[in-house]
This record gives structure tokens, C-alpha cells and sequence, in this order.
């Protein structure tokens, strides 16, 4: 049985900025710069490295052109469709490759719009809940939970609600990381057990 096989994912929504224009604003270099306190040209050598971190796992990872916006109503899209029954990951995944691959601005509704019906959610359905604050509370909660657990960046991995990876990690790291909670439940109970990343 491989490592795979033993863990399960949830993803929960966090904003980087729940005050953020719903208009892209400024550059993504400009505001790496301004977040992280670094020159223009040291910030776009860290979107380099982000970047080629996403090639080398094969994705076409365009982080240097993403346009940043406010992101609660893709996080409100996710919410719509799994309470459909919707598949999930699916809809996270082509989130992400909107906005990470063809650089698409994830607060324009004609875009959510597509995503959703592209995992067979009715455009009806995307445009009442676009037009009202449906899932907002749902979203807020989950964010208030990772403030309280002192979470303020991604990514950010909770496993089994007591270890904690922050920032990106290597394929190889998280495997070792993975397979040490998973041997500390050995140790602990005897019984290798389903982990949970939320």
C-alpha cells in the first residue's frame, strides 16, 4: 500500500486578503515586494523559484502573471458545489489552473460561471448565489478557525489536528513528514490509521 493510499485531503477556505479588490490592482511583483518586504527584483527572483517549484512537479505554473483580487467568491463557488454534491477537488483544481495556469481573474463572474458548470453546477444556481451572500458565513468560519489556530499563510497542512507542515514542501519532505506522523501512530497505538489533511 502506498502512502497515498492512507491520506485524505480536505481543503478548507483561507484568503490571503478577505479585504482585497475584486480588480486586479497591482502587479504580482509589486505586491509580493510590498507583502514580504523585499526589492522588486528580489521579489520576482522568489516568483522564479515558486514557479519552477510547480514545473519540476510538472505544472505549467505561471505565478508571475496571476492577477490578484478578492478570492471569496471562488471560495463561495467551491462551497455551492459541494453542497450539490459536486465533485470537490475537481472544482479546486480548475480554480487553481484559472488562475495559476491561464492567469484568469477569479473574482470575474463570467469565469466562475464556466468553472462551475464545468462540474455540472446549472448557471442559475452560480448567478443567485453570486448575486447573494450565500456561503459567506461558511467561508468566514473556516478562516476564523485557521486565524485561531494561527495560520496566516498557504499553504498550510493540518494532519490528524495535531502536526502542522507550513510553506511549500518538496514531494520527498512531505512524504517523510507523512510517513513520520505515521509511524508516531504506530508507536502511540499500534495501529497505522487513515490521515487526515485539512
Amino acid at each position: 500500500m502506498k502512502i497515498e493510499d492512507l491520506v485524505s485531503f480536505k481543503m478548507k477556505a483561507f484568503e490571503l486578503n478577505p479585504n482585497a479588490s475584486p480588480k486586479v490592482e497591482t502587479k504580482t511583483d509589486e505586491r509580493f515586494a510590498k507583502k514580504y518586504g523585499m526589492t522588486l527584483e528580489g521579489a520576482r527572483r522568489q516568483i522564479d523559484q515558486i514557479s519552477k517549484l510547480g514545473r519540476d512537479e510538472g505544472i505549467d505554473f505561471r505565478y508571475a502573471d496571476t492577477l490578484y483580487t478578492n478570492m471569496l467568491d471562488a471560495h463561495r463557488l467551491t462551497k455551492l458545489a459541494e453542497s450539490k454534491g459536486k465533485d470537490v477537488d475537481k472544482i479546486i483544481y480548475l480554480l487553481f489552473d484559472a488562475y495559476f495556469t491561464k492567469n484568469l481573474v477569479l473574482s470575474d463572474r463570467s469565469v466562475l460561471i464556466k468553472i462551475g458548470k464545468e462540474v455540472s453546477l446549472e448557471e442559475k444556481e452560480i448567478t443567485e448565489m453570486l448575486d447573494s451572500d450565500k456561503f459567506t458565513d461558511e467561508v468566514r468560519k473556516e478562516e476564523t478557525e485557521a486565524y485561531r489556530m494561527g495560520i496566516h499563510g498557504v499553504p498550510y497542512f493540518v494532519i490528524n489536528d495535531k502536526f502542522t507542515i507550513s510553506g511549500c514542501e518538496s514531494r520527498e519532505d512531505m512524504k517523510s513528514v507523512l510517513m513520520n506522523v505515521l509511524d508516531d501512530q504506530l508507536e502511540t497505538s499500534g495501529v497505522g490509521m487513515l490521515l487526515l489533511i485539512r
